[in-house]
């Protein structure tokens, strides 16, 4: 509560869209997982979130102050990620929402960047590199500092400008700014990350958050069974290429 309490205000300073291009399992390396990510920054803070749960929060909002008894959301895609990123200054959070409870576990900023004297245009931006290792992965960063804001996706922040573009070594994972919005169109506008994302929710352990993630799903699937579910043989099949999928899981931190 405190840490909500001492920022007053989240007028927008900065809307920015990234492309992240990932190989989320290791046996099938050829199939390139996609999705566009949401990096709204504030005076004091940034919000990292996928653009389709944006898209799904506003339209649910619609659908809901119809006071229809059904709520039609078939017309919204479904975000591949369902977390949120808030870097400040001093830290990282990050929040998910498992079955109907909110958690969210503090990281560290990163502060091991090696700054390195190389330019680079990226989409008709001047960068500058940087690199880091960061939970099992070596990352190269290109930064702008004629955009200052000391923040990027995901986790990464802490350079002076903002992170057009991230990568790790091996390419599995790839960030890339594809969208901003000009200043001039900022005015009077608020983050529109609604607050029920990030409020109020249990700070836990990450390693606390992966098993409840884990257990919901599996509890999940037990539940209905024991409601009298009966899975047909394509959901079976796909329960088996799901636990083949666990074998070569790629995800984007390798360490805890």
């Amino acid at each position: 509560m405190m840490y909500s309490q001492t920022i007053q205000s989240d007028s927008l300073r900065g809307e920015f869209s990234y492309l992240l291009k990932y190989k989320s399992n290791t046996l099938t390396p050829d199939y390139i997982t996609k999705e566009i990510f949401s990096l709204q920054i504030s005076d004091s803070r940034a919000f990292f979130i996928s653009e389709n749960k944006l898209k799904f929060d506003s339209a649910f909002s619609v659908e809901f102050n119809k006071k229809s008894s059904i709520i039609d959301m078939s017309s919204i895609p479904a975000a591949k990620s369902n977390f949120l990123i808030i870097q400040t200054n001093n830290n990282v959070q990050f929040y998910e929402t498992v079955g109907m409870t909110l958690l969210s576990y503090d990281s560290p900023r990163i502060d091991n960047w090696n700054l390195i004297n190389e330019t680079k245009t990226i989409n008709s931006i001047v960068c500058k590199k940087a690199e880091a290792s960061y939970k099992g992965r070596v990352w190269t960063a290109w930064y702008s500092t004629e955009i200052p804001f000391p923040y990027g996706p995901y986790k990464f922040s802490g350079l002076p400008g903002l992170i057009v573009k991230i990568t790790d070594k091996t390419e599995d994972y790839d960030f890339e700014l594809v969208r901003s919005v000009p200043s001039s169109k900022l005015k009077g506008r608020m983050v529109s990350v609604k607050k029920v994302r990030y409020q109020n929710a249990k700070l836990v352990a990450k390693k606390e958050l992966v098993e409840a993630r884990t257990n919901f799903r599996n509890n999940a699937r037990r539940e209905l069974e024991s409601m009298g579910t009966v899975f047909s043989q394509d959901q079976n099949t796909r329960q088996k290429v799901i636990e083949t999928q666990k074998k070569g899981h790629n995800p984007i931190e390798l360490e805890d």
